[in-house]
């Protein structure tokens, strides 16, 4: 098979000066990739949308110039988007990421592998191999400290096979087939592999020369088992070098870790803490006080027994219904009213459009699956906009598409990653000091109570 390659070559990935780059596919996987990263030792700093040179103010910096960093998270919303439009941000990610010397690059997708037939995992990664002269390109999907983990080529969810989680139920991207290198075949037409675990379990050494030899049999894509954080650090110190390398959080922790011991120049594990995580130049910022409230549309399980978990502790509620209001700027302006006639003392609300499988169908079939996601987005961006005005300094978002809208809303561009409230969950306090500081939840993470404490009047 041919393959182009752009003309420009990459920063070269070894170089201990050059930052880590990463493209994330979704906002909050991007600040579960950031937090990861900075667990690691990395400063890291965090972008929502591709910078288009006009944010220099909020750097923080004199000048504009960025913050000290050892690693750049570019968050897109590309997961849901039209393979095409996928394709055409994350490329553009990738010269930003460039044009500030990042070498090695970092493809950040979710660990259920959310993806169709048409994409857009498999349009991306071809895009940004070529882009990168990469080949062959180690991913894996694998978390385990998420509970996602891959075995012979197949990836569990919550210790069940991926077709057999509620992810088969997924309302875009439902996931019938558990069989990793099936799905990434049918993305694209590069050639995949399989590295097994008992390869994974023998060290870095003999990873990269199972990456070799698929590269000698033509594979551009090899996925690699793993089920447990010494899996991932293994296969992290085996993609040390390669200028493309795809997967979850898990991945690319694996990867810091790496980076983190070569730029410090001690033998792996030195120098850990008792959690196995790097110790930090610097604390990492906590929530602020005063006001906070809940934005709530995904329609996980997890989410909506942590929207149960609000409600029984007799929060007030409200929710967005987008049949009855289909205007997004009506919706939005009785939200706020309900919020502004509160009385103090009820603790922070939530304000929801997060909905059962049933209902969540009932809504998609009177207004459409596209129009009722664009009323939902607007309206929570709106309501998002104005809690912000009124004063509300911790903005707790449970759904990647809440979460862009939200930071959509508030024009965040860039932000300091902050101390967890759950792993893989930080607080993300916008470059500048610009309040709200924000907590973006992915749908699935989290315990019940996650929202309930996290909004909760600091002792």
């Amino acid at each position: 098979m041919t393959e182009h390659r752009d003309s420009r070559p990459p920063a070269h990935p070894t170089d201990r000066t050059a930052p880590l780059g990463v493209i994330a596919d979704d906002f909050t996987g991007a600040t579960d990739v950031a937090v990861a990263l900075r667990r690691a030792g990395l400063r890291t700093l965090l972008f929502f949308g591709v910078p288009d040179g006009t944010d220099g103010p909020d750097h923080g910096s004199p000048g504009g110039r960025l913050p000290e960093h050892e690693a750049l998270v570019v968050a897109l919303k590309s997961r849901m988007a039209p393979p095409d439009d996928a394709v055409a941000s994350s490329a553009a990610a990738l010269e930003w990421l460039r044009a500030q010397g990042a070498g090695q690059i970092y493809l950040k997708f979710c660990s259920t592998f959310d993806s169709t037939p048409r994409g857009n995992i498999g349009p991306v990664l071809d895009r940004l191999a070529r882009a990168t002269g990469a080949g062959p390109v180690p991913l894996t999907p694998s978390s385990p400290e998420h509970l996602r983990t891959q075995y012979q080529g197949c990836l569990f969810v919550d210790d069940v096979l991926l077709a057999e989680s509620p992810m088969r139920d997924h309302p875009v991207t439902p996931m019938t087939d558990s069989y990793l290198p099936r799905l990434l075949r049918a993305q694209t037409r590069e050639q995949v592999a399989l590295v097994a675990l008992r390869t994974v379990r023998e060290g870095p050494a003999a990873v990269r020369a199972a990456l070799e030899r698929a590269g000698a049999r033509g594979a551009r894509y090899v996925l690699a088992d793993g089920i447990d954080e010494s899996d991932l650090r293994t296969l992290g110190r085996a993609a040390l070098g390669a200028p493309l390398v795809a997967g979850a959080a898990g991945l690319a922790a694996g990867l810091a870790h790496a980076y983190a011991e070569e730029r410090a120049a001690r033998p792996p594990g030195a120098e850990r803490s008792a959690s196995g995580d790097a110790p930090e130049a610097e604390a990492a910022p906590s929530a602020p006080d005063g006001p906070a409230a809940v934005l709530a549309g995904s329609c996980s399980r997890r989410t909506l027994e942590q929207l149960a978990a609000l409600i029984d502790a007799g929060r007030p509620w409200y929710r967005l219904d987008p049949v009855a209001t289909p205007d997004p700027e009506a919706l939005a302006e009785a939200a706020l009213a309900w919020y502004d006639a509160l009385p103090p003392g009820g603790g922070a609300p939530v304000l929801y459009s997060s909905a059962a499988p049933g209902k969540l169908r009932e809504i998609q079939r009177e207004l459409g699956v596209e129009r009722s996601a664009a009323v939902l987005e607007r309206a929570t961006g709106l309501i998002a906009a104005g809690l912000a005005g009124r004063g509300v300094r911790r903005l707790v978002a449970a759904g990647g598409e809440t979460s862009g809208a939200v930071v959509a809303a508030l024009g965040v561009t860039g932000a300091h990653v902050g101390a967890e409230a759950a792993r893989g969950v930080p607080w993300i306090h916008p470059l500048g000091g610009r309040p709200p500081a924000l907590l973006l939840k992915s749908g699935n993470f989290g315990g019940p109570g996650l929202l309930l404490d996290a909004s909760a009047d600091p002792v």
